[in-house]
């Protein structure tokens, strides 16, 4: 018997990095920022979890910014680094479907929170007539 999980083979910078995960409702929930991995037995990698936010995106970018933006981000967040478990991805194409809610997985938090008191705040950054 093959201890190999069922699956595909995935180029993961081209099918999941910086793609966006929706919920099985067609709903935003984030996008893909990094990937846990784990070894199987056979050696091969597989991914095992998706890695959500600027904990998880600031190691990727390298450099005094990637650690900015994950100090930040520990600091104010004060808990673990999110993830969404790999099992729960239903469909890859142009976006990520996962068989749970936006609400279940709580993805991120903080991104809402420098949407809402940063971002929102930046001149021409709504929609406002000019």
């Amino acid at each position: 018997m093959n201890d190999t999980p069922a699956g595909r083979q995935l180029d993961v910078h081209l099918h999941l990095l910086d793609r966006q995960v929706v919920d099985r409702e067609g709903r935003l929930v984030c996008k893909v920022d990094d990937l846990e991995l784990e070894r199987g037995a056979d050696g091969a990698l597989y991914v095992a979890a998706i890695l959500v936010g600027p904990r998880a995106w600031g190691p990727r970018i390298g450099g005094r910014l990637g650690v900015w933006f994950s100090s930040i981000a520990e600091r104010m967040a004060r808990r673990e680094m999110k993830r969404i478990d790999f099992a729960l991805v239903q469909d890859i194409g142009s976006s990520i479907t996962v068989s749970s809610t936006r609400a279940d997985l709580d993805a991120e938090p903080l991104e809402t929170w420098v949407d809402e008191h940063v971002i929102a705040r930046l001149p021409g950054s709504g929609h406002e007539s000019e």
